[in-house]
């Protein structure tokens, strides 16, 4: 009877060649279902007990869900510029002042008038705790708009902050797309999660965003040219109600537009989120 040279004997050899074989099995087991893994993704994994393997993702589904992904960051549009509501809060008060100016004849009554309805706004937005960013903006361009014209005795200055703000805002675009750090870009990128992602690491988006912020500028631009004109030569009326019909629509058309070449643009890449820091025991 032969005796092992292994210390411990038989026994103990047999459990080292036990764990062995244990380990080249592992080993072999990970190195297939790697494979595995590998060529289930291109598409050329055999069948499993006589079954086939899961096929790999189709290319229309993730069309699919890119375009979904897309529309998901275009539909912030109109939440980047204060919603219905805030194109309410910055038309109204326009609208006031002409229609009391034509009423009173006064500047000062038409400028109080439209004052109080922009403050109106400010606090039904503070009853009902939403953000107030937009009415505040009204309200300030209001009151500017109402010192100005009540200093002057002239009706048509009620308007001069707004048109100077409109020529600023294109210039500011304008300047904005040309250094490559597009406006829209920079005021959807924080609320699609993206944040600045797409300057470094989405330059279809980059493309798009640019793209957008130049049609603002020609749409936004048309405000200015067909008003100043009628500033100039004090026709307040047309002025007035000009100044009201071109309030809202071409924000719709510049808004909608955006919305359909951010349609078209690849999906935002999202920021990373840091960590949040363990609390202090």
């Amino acid at each position: 009877m032969s005796v092992s040279n292994h210390p411990g004997g038989d026994a103990a050899a047999r459990t080292d060649l036990d764990a062995t074989d244990v380990a080249a099995w592992q080993t072999a087991a990970a190195e297939e279902a790697a494979d595995g893994l590998a060529r289930t993704i291109q598409g050329t994994a055999p069948a499993v007990d006589g079954r086939p393997t899961d096929p790999p993702l189709d290319p229309a589904a993730a069309e699919a869900a890119r375009r979904a992904a897309s529309k998901e960051a275009a539909d912030t549009v109109l939440q980047a510029f204060g919603g219905v509501r805030g194109m309410i809060d910055m038309t109204l008060p326009g609208l006031v002042f002409i229609v009391t100016y034509n009423v009173t004849h006064q500047v000062s009554a038409a400028a109080w008038a439209a004052l109080g309805l922009s403050a109106l706004f400010v606090v039904a937005r503070l009853a009902r705790r939403e953000t107030i960013q937009h009415a505040f903006s009204g309200v300030f361009g209001v009151a500017l708009g109402a010192w100005i014209a009540m200093k002057s005795g002239k009706a048509e200055d009620f308007y001069l902050p707004g048109l100077l703000w409109n020529v600023g805002y294109c210039i500011a675009l304008a300047a904005s797309a040309l250094a490559r750090w597009p406006m829209i870009g920079v005021m959807l990128g924080p609320i699609t999660g993206e944040m600045f992602t797409w300057r470094k690491e989405n330059p279809g988006r980059l493309a798009a965003y640019t793209k957008a912020t130049w049609a603002w500028v020609v749409i936004m631009g048309l405000k200015p040219v067909i008003l100043f004109p009628l500033y100039l030569t004090h026709n307040v009326n047309l002025l007035g109600w000009l100044k009201v019909a071109l309030g809202i629509p071409p924000l719709l058309l510049a808004m909608y537009v955006t919305w359909q070449i951010l349609l078209k643009a690849p999906p935002p890449i999202k920021a990373p989120v840091d960590d949040e820091e363990e609390p202090a025991k």
